[in-house]
């Protein structure tokens, strides 16, 4: 009855990418409850290179099969891992360590209006005037929550620490997505391992550095369990099963369930973190959503593969988390 079950869940697309985002949501939640216990490069270095060992026994007959293909495309495939793996969440774990999870989760609503800056710069994907009013509006909510909803701080808007390594991180995710457009055609799970493997030791000479300034991971089961979870779960459990709603619905439907990891996260964060859920937090999130439902209308549908953002088309990304 259990393997039934579980086969007809496997067959059910919304549950699926809802289950992916969870684990997305509950990966910011818990880096922000052991920011005292784990410093945030040790963090991304062990998260990645655990998920890499993890991956590598079901990736490795389709790494041998796409080995030559990787290697011709090297420089793209250290892009990617640079940006999608190393620098992003290194930046989002360090952002942890100066703002609440759910700043960190909000803030990540503005993903898809970066993404369609970048298209604009680099690919000339121009965006139309409901689509920039779009970014406008957007980006309205981005400093609202950054003001904490105060009038006067935004007249003299200092972003906090935490916020500018949020806004960083993302940034760097923007570029990630519009450059996946030239990711190697190889399976998804040779690019997954691939990448974390090249992201763990991009993240290496920065660890050590850390290291070198004393910054030490607290023993004990509460760090070492939290960054199994990390290494297993929103790492690669969820590269999976969003792979499978990809396959299910198609990419462009997919992309858009990206949007409950913030609505997940808030709640982990309110109930296992104790943060406060504020007004400034509802009228940042509901101006960001608004923004996006504008830059993507009549978006249309996308091509297997490039799931639309805000009216761009980019491929799935290995994670947003």
């Amino acid at each position: 009855m259990i393997g039934r079950l579980a086969a007809r869940l496997w067959d059910s697309p919304w549950p699926v990418l809802a289950a992916a985002n969870l684990l997305w949501a509950g990966n910011i939640v818990l880096a922000r409850g052991i920011a005292g216990l784990v410093p945030p490069v040790a963090l991304a270095y062990w998260r990645w290179t655990g998920a890499f060992l993890v991956s590598l026994p079901f990736a490795w007959p389709h790494l041998r099969r796409d080995a030559a293909t990787l290697r011709a495309r090297w420089r793209i495939m250290l892009v990617l891992a640079a940006t999608g793996i190393a620098t992003y969440n290194t930046m989002s774990y360090i952002a942890l360590a100066h703002t609440s999870a759910l700043d960190v989760l909000l803030l990540q609503s503005a993903q898809p209006v970066i993404i369609l800056l970048w298209a604009a710069g680099l690919y000339r994907e121009r965006p139309g005037p409901r689509q920039a009013l779009g970014v406008a509006v957007s980006l309205a909510g981005v400093l609202v929550i950054a003001a904490r909803g105060s009038l006067a701080a935004l007249a003299g808007l200092r972003l906090g620490a935490g916020d500018l390594w949020v806004l960083g991180g993302l940034t760097v995710y923007g570029l990630y997505c519009v450059q996946l457009r030239h990711r190697p055609p190889v399976h998804p799970l040779s690019f997954l391992s691939c990448a974390m493997g090249i992201g763990s030791c991009l993240i290496l000479p920065f660890y050590l550095g850390e290291y070198a300034t004393g910054a030490r991971i607290v023993a004990g089961a509460e760090s070492w369990a939290a960054m199994g979870y990390m290494m297993v779960f929103p790492s690669f459990v969820a590269y999976l099963l969003i792979n499978r709603g990809i396959e299910l619905i198609g990419a462009g439907r997919a992309g858009q369930s990206m949007h409950l990891m913030p609505l997940f996260g808030a709640i982990l964060a309110v109930l296992f973190l104790g943060e406060r859920f504020r007004a400034y937090h509802a009228a940042g999130i509901g101006l960001i959503g608004a923004g996006i439902l504008l830059a993507s209308w009549r978006a249309g549908a996308a091509p297997a593969g490039r799931p639309v953002a805000a009216g761009v088309r980019v491929d799935p990304p290995v994670s947003p988390e």
